[in-house]
């Protein structure tokens, strides 16, 4: 069991907060298959102080979306206390601050993975959330700004000295973005200074991945992102293991289809009709990776504008075939050893 702050995950795995993704259709269709924490998009402190409108929709939540984390975006601690304060009225159980964000136009405002650069400048952001906010406090950094500038274990020392309840961090440094090789080296030294769980990221895109990961580093969770683009399931494969050892069916034809049609009308719920439909257009390309002939579909389905002629080419792909393929026999993993990690061998 992960445990952060006073939140108790039976499993230590979640959904990462992926901006443009990670909305509240797209949380519980992947708390459906296993993942018992999910978090927000983005969200940046200064719109959620206007009470900026698209903002407050993100932050939309349910019932079944629990526990929920927030992740906060910004670059000073006087933005804190209005943050904070706003977040309230909303549902939510943990704050993640982004401190690894490498687009440009995050870092050129001193935002995201610039205050990498910026360790004691982000100690005392980090204090003012954790002084400000009743709930449990993380943050997500990265490996460093660059490869010169490798020093996620000093920001990760100043942010546990600022009070945060776990640490989230992706093994890649700013300028990699999301090429090159995930260093679990600097992950595995943040994880032996901290006292805080230490949850990585970086390529956690498989259940074999996953396993790669925690024995190289010994971390204590780690946070899915581009594993679960059109593969939810990947929480069912990782719960089932973790819980276990079992190895969970590959989705088949019908599976992959309602769960489309599922997220389809979720979104619809969510965002309205025509963005609803809008935004799943991504999805269906995610959802439909590995399916052959597929040109034709995709791009009638990036011509629909309405859920019901979306749905009918959905319904079409039952006739395509997939790859469905699943580990043989004598390749399949041993279950996860929670206690010693003597099979992550």
């Amino acid at each position: 069991m992960l445990a952060i702050g006073n939140i108790r995950l039976p499993v230590p795995v979640m959904l990462s907060p992926m901006a443009g993704v990670s909305d509240l259709p797209f949380r519980l269709i992947t708390r459906s298959f296993g993942s018992p924490l999910a978090f927000t998009e983005m969200i940046d402190i200064n719109a959620i102080s206007q009470k900026d409108k698209r903002t407050t929709h993100m932050l939309s939540s349910s019932s079944d979306d629990s526990p929920l984390g927030v992740q906060f975006l910004g670059s000073s601690e006087f933005q804190i206390p209005l943050a904070v304060e706003r977040l309230s009225g909303h549902s939510c159980d943990l704050i993640d601050f982004n401190a690894a964000c490498p687009s440009p136009k995050v870092t050129r405002k001193g935002k995201g993975a610039a205050l990498m650069r910026e360790p004691k400048k982000l100690r005392d952001i980090l204090s003012a959330l954790v002084r400000y906010s009743s709930l449990p406090v993380a943050v997500k950094i990265r490996a460093g700004w660059d490869a010169d500038s490798v020093n996620a274990r000093d920001v990760a020392l100043y942010a546990q000295d600022a009070g945060i309840s776990a640490l989230f961090i992706h093994g890649r440094t700013k300028t990699q973005g999301y090429s090159g090789a995930v260093d679990y080296g600097i992950i595995r030294e943040v994880k032996e200074a901290l006292s805080v769980p230490v949850i990585a990221s970086g390529d956690n895109i498989s259940l074999e991945r996953v396993r790669t990961m925690f024995k190289e580093t010994g971390c204590d969770g780690v946070a899915i992102a581009r594993g679960a683009l059109g593969n939810p399931w990947i929480f069912r494969e990782i719960t089932g293991y973790f819980k276990d050892g079992t190895l969970s069916a590959k989705p088949d034809v019908a599976e992959r289809i309602e769960v489309m049609k599922r997220h389809l009308e979720l979104s619809v719920e969510h965002w309205g009709e025509k963005r609803g439909v809008g935004i799943f257009h991504k999805f269906f390309i995610w959802y439909t990776k590995g399916l052959t002939g597929l040109r034709p579909l995709r791009d009638r389905a990036f011509r629909t504008g309405t859920k019901a002629d979306l749905l009918q080419v959905v319904e079409e792909l039952a006739e395509r075939p997939w790859n469905s393929a699943r580990p043989s026999a004598h390749n399949r993993p041993r279950p996860f050893d929670a206690a010693s990690l003597n099979c992550l061998e």
